[in-house]
This record gives C-alpha cells, sequence and structure tokens, in this order.
C-alpha cells in the first residue's frame, strides 16, 4: 500500500537521525471532476515518500490546507490566510529546532502559496536552514525528463503533470473522465483578482487527456536526482 502519510514509528526516527526535515505542503481545492480536493496535499506527499525513500531525512504530514483563494467559485475548497500559512511553518521550524534539526526543507505542490518563497528568504537571512522544493526550474527539468506535451503555464491546473503523477504513484485517485475535459486558457493576466472562474468552467487549465502513468514515474524520478542540488544549497552533503 503506497501510504500518503509517513508510517515512521519513535524508534524508526532515532534510528535513522535525520539532521534535515521535509514538509509537504498542499491545498484542499477543486481539480475537476475527476481529481479529489486533496489532489495537491496528495502530489506533495508522494514527493516526500519518494525523498524519504532516497535520502536520510525525517518526512513530516503534510500541510493539507494552504492559500487557495483563487479556487473559491468550487464547492469544497477551503483556504487559510498567507499569513497563517507563514506562521504555521515559522512553528513547524521552531519545534525540528529544539528536537536537534536544523534544516528544513518545504515541498510545495501548490502554486497559489506564493508566501513560501517569502518564508525561505526570510529564514535564510542568517543561515541556509532552508529551501523550497521543487522550484519552477526543477519543475520545467521535469518536464522535459518525461516528455510532457506541456509547458507549466499552458498546463496550470489539474493537467498533463498533476495526473501523471498520481497515475504512476496512486492511481485510485484518478477517476474516469480525465481525458475528456482539456482546456486551454493562457491569457490570465487577471487571475489573482478575478479568480479561475473567470477562465474555467469545469475547473481544469491544461490538458490531462495527454497523462499518462509513464510520464509521471519519469518526473519523480527527476525530482529525487534534483533533490540532491537542494540539499547542497543547504549545506546538507548526502
Amino acid at each position: 500500500m503506497n501510504h500518503l502519510l509517513p508510517t515512521q514509528t519513535t524508534k524508526d526516527e532515532d534510528a535513522r537521525d535525520a539532521h534535515v526535515a521535509i514538509l509537504p505542503i498542499g491545498s484542499f481545492e477543486q481539480h475537476g471532476p475527476y481529481l479529489p480536493l486533496a489532489t495537491d496535499a496528495a502530489i506533495a506527499s508522494i514527493i516526500a515518500r519518494e525523498l524519504a525513500q532516497l535520502y536520510p531525512v525525517r518526512h513530516l504530514p503534510p500541510i493539507t490546507i494552504s492559500c487557495s483563494h483563487e479556487h473559491k467559485a468550487w464547492p469544497g475548497t477551503v483556504s487559510i490566510s498567507a499569513r497563517t500559512l507563514f506562521s504555521l511553518i515559522t512553528d513547524i521550524q521552531q519545534s525540528l529546532r529544539a528536537s536537534g534539526i536544523n534544516k528544513l526543507v518545504l515541498i510545495n505542490a501548490h502554486g497559489g502559496n506564493y508566501t513560501l518563497s517569502n518564508v525561505v528568504q526570510e529564514a535564510t537571512v542568517s543561515e541556509r536552514c532552508m529551501a523550497l522544493f521543487p522550484t519552477s526550474t526543477d519543475w520545467k527539468g521535469a518536464r522535459a525528463a518525461a516528455n510532457m506535451e506541456t509547458s507549466s503555464h499552458e498546463d496550470m491546473h489539474a493537467g498533463e503533470l498533476e495526473v501523471s503523477i498520481l497515475l504512476a504513484a496512486n492511481p485510485e485517485l484518478v477517476r474516469d473522465g480525465y481525458d475528456t475535459v482539456d482546456h486551454i486558457a493562457n491569457d490570465r493576466k487577471d487571475l489573482l483578482t478575478v479568480g479561475m472562474e473567470a477562465y474555467t468552467k469545469s475547473g481544469v487549465i491544461g490538458r490531462p487527456s495527454l497523462a499518462t502513468a509513464e510520464k509521471g514515474r519519469a518526473v519523480l524520478d527527476y525530482l529525487g536526482e534534483t533533490f540532491r542540488s537542494c540539499l547542497r544549497s543547504i549545506d546538507v552533503v548526502v
């Protein structure tokens, strides 16, 4: 069974003796009629699960509700403020420090969590103690490695990338119908003001019909290798 929550015990953590923690951050927002509201949290957890199998890290459970205000028009979506998300991560970091872990990597799978960049910038003013992963560059490289046909701009939400990852790792989360609702809305200059509902009726912006498990597997493999560079950026050698 592919657990989305970490299942390690305190004995496991004592044996692992990790010096860096990874915190998956998702959201609880609409992802069209065929993906769960928890899609971003699931994807962040899948990436974290993969990384915990490759690197000696402390795998934390995900933050499952974050900043999804642009999706407010669809039933089920729930958000917290950017201020609350900032404070939550700060509290988690302080708790980790109290237990001897001074390095934290935020594994973000929701593009609307803009505040995370500021969290990392502020945390690293005096020391390299926090990083954000995957970056936009990491996602671009992962798309190329998987031979995806769409760009991150075209395939913004519930599209080729997200469906592929779930098909590869937890296919039971993908319902029928993802191959019939492609929708392109490349001109979204007022998204922050008018929300997603101004650009899509289904909630989809992208081409989910192009998704395959093979592409998802290639994305995860690429991110697994690229994470080594992220660790080096905070002076963690593996």
